[in-house]
């Protein structure tokens, strides 16, 4: 992934997200940048962008954000790169595997898709989804670094996460319990009998869990052709 890949990859992710001013603020988490110096260096008052991230102003235009995503990749830049090393690591790590589609689906047409069978029905099933995280859920809770978890849940923050290795979905349904973005459905591989726990999560997050029978070779064959 490249400087210009990672832009895109951020932008898309504000302008797709259903909470753009959550999704600002959480990039500018991501870099460790405090208000005050983003806003300086977008050359716009504190005021304003405090009032985007709190949804007090309407979504701003692409001409925004874009100045927002290239002020916090020029601050991070100066100060040696760390995130943006990160990112780039993060992207292309051995935890996980994100791709976007190339258009929407909403999450009923998803799970058809997969052949899959509803474990917890949220309610919310014509909602869309932009990309699925292929998550390997032992390698994650038991190795993956705490802060890279916003990376996780990064990209386009509408997106299925597909978990493998998991036994009772307790663990992974834990974790988007305290996540700063959750994904818009969860997916478990050869699961029919989730967690008590975990399915009360789903419905207090109002996450819906899938659980399918297929391979995840061929989850893939099926999701790249979207």
């Amino acid at each position: 992934m490249n400087l210009e890949d990672i832009k895109n990859m951020i932008v898309g992710d504000i302008v797709f997200s259903s909470n753009v001013g959550e999704t600002l603020k959480k990039w500018r988490i991501i870099f460790k940048v405090r208000q005050k110096e983003l806003a300086k260096a977008m050359g716009i008052n504190q005021s304003m962008l405090s009032d985007y991230e709190n949804g007090r102003r309407r979504s701003p235009n692409i001409r925004f954000i874009r100045t927002f995503v290239e002020s916090l990749i020029n601050i991070d830049t100066n100060k040696g790169g760390e995130i943006l090393k990160k990112i780039v690591n993060t992207s292309s790590s051995d935890y996980f595997e994100r791709k976007n589609f190339s258009k929407s689906i909403t999450i009923r047409e998803f799970i058809k898709l997969i052949n899959g069978k509803t474990i917890v029905d949220t309610g919310n099933m014509d909602y869309p989804l932009y990309g699925y995280t292929i998550v390997d859920s032992i390698r994650v809770i038991l190795e993956m670094p705490l802060d890279d978890f916003p990376l996780l849940f990064g990209g386009i923050a509408d997106r299925a996460m597909i978990f493998l290795g998991v036994s009772t979905g307790r663990s992974p349904m834990v974790v988007i319990r305290v996540a700063p973005i959750k994904p818009k459905v969860v997916v478990f591989l050869n699961l029919d009998k989730v967690d008590d726990l975990a399915k009360a999560i789903a419905k207090r997050e109002g996450i819906p869990i899938v659980s399918t029978s297929l391979s995840i070779d061929e989850l893939r064959s099926i999701l790249s052709k979207i």
